[in-house]
């Protein structure tokens, strides 16, 4: 899954936030920079007008016990609670990815974290239009390597070679203090040994002081992760999840344990911050984790957290993961058929952008 709480009625809420000392014990907001504030950004979809075929857009229902059941069938059934406002985009269509970036740009956001699963599953004429787009706006792209067929420490460091042998020197290319930085998903599906041939200095198939050396960043999900984490060599975590209190990462009662750890450890800590979730179109048995939006209170709520953590950079679950309704792209209202489609409860389309920037203005200390 990617993603109880009981949200405050909008009243309480503003009081607790106005509540909240923005100095003190925090980090000065100085010290931060638009490139500290990612978006985790997917580029799977497929329409038939760009790419002969759906994809995505048509996501099969998952069952609990596994496999997949009867696939949606666009354009009017989707796999998302939502539907974007921009219709059934192309991931593969520049226009697209222009316009992505620009509504990026338009939230403050520095960095794009692009999904990435192997060098035979993420074309790379799509990875080269993404930073191609992204550095039109002035927009940075890191990479978030998912668990791709055969992924290992040792394929791992084929991928970091690939990626940075192939876009390293792109102007688009993020790289922070000078290294390439990479989101490694569901990183404890591989034990810390394993990682540490490959992260620690001293590791069979390192890549520290090497023209690969990267800063890689793993998921922190249950609670004795972090000194997996360190014995494996990674530079910091972060914790995907929208969903507050799905793991004990993503809840948001921790992150400030979780940001000692790191400054313990010299790591760095990134949590993750999003709208909401349901993933009920694609997932009908997991309702328990779906997290209501509530007017934007929950979002409020979930940034004011992390900044309150005083993390080292913020991350937002996401730009575009339709599927588990975390997205801040546009959304539209729909009806057709036996599909019914909300808007963002009677909010601007484009708030949950601006209101991102206003986060994100917090953050930076604009």
């Amino acid at each position: 899954m990617r993603g109880k709480l009981r949200l405050a009625t909008l009243g309480a809420l503003a009081g607790w936030l106005i509540s909240i000392p923005w100095n003190g014990c925090h980090a000065a907001p100085a010290a931060h920079t638009d490139a500290e504030v990612h978006a985790f950004y997917y580029g799977w979809y497929a329409n038939p007008d760009t790419d002969g075929h759906w994809s995505h857009w048509d996501h099969s229902v998952m069952l609990r016990g596994g496999g997949s059941g009867a696939a949606h069938t666009p354009p009017d059934d989707i796999g998302a609670t939502f539907y974007p406002a921009a219709g059934l985009y192309s991931s593969n269509s520049p226009d697209a990815a222009a316009r992505h970036m620009r509504e990026l740009k338009r939230a403050g956001v520095g960095v794009a974290a692009l999904s990435w699963w192997g060098v035979r599953q993420t074309p790379d004429k799509q990875v080269g239009m993404i930073l191609d787009a992204a550095a039109k706006e002035g927009l940075r792209v890191c990479f978030h390597i998912e668990p791709f067929p055969g992924r290992s420490a040792a394929t791992m460091g084929e991928a970091v070679a690939h990626i940075v042998g192939t876009w390293g020197g792109h102007i688009a290319f993020y790289r922070h203090n000078g290294k390439p930085f990479f989101y490694v998903y569901d990183s404890y599906l591989l034990p810390a040994e394993e990682w540490a041939a490959l992260l620690k200095p001293d590791g069979a198939n390192t890549i520290r002081d090497t023209a690969n050396d990267s800063l890689m960043i793993g998921l922190w999900v249950k609670e004795g992760d972090g000194k997996a984490l360190v014995q494996g060599g990674f530079d910091g975590f972060y914790t995907y999840f929208a969903t507050d209190g799905f793991t004990y990462g993503s809840t948001s009662a921790h992150w400030p344990e979780m940001a000692r750890f790191a400054r313990a450890n010299d790591m760095l800590f990134i949590p993750s911050v999003g709208p909401g979730y349901d993933d009920t179109r694609i997932r009908p048995w997991n309702g328990e984790n779906t997290r209501a939006r509530g007017r934007g209170a929950y979002y409020d709520r979930m940034f004011a957290a992390a900044l309150e953590a005083a993390p080292d950079m913020i991350s937002i679950t996401s730009y575009n993961e339709w599927h588990e309704g975390t997205q801040v792209e546009p959304a539209a209202p729909k009806s057709a058929a036996n599909s019914v489609y909300p808007d963002y409860e009677g909010l601007d389309p484009y708030w949950y952008l601006d209101r991102t920037k206003h986060w994100a203005d917090k953050w930076t200390g604009k």
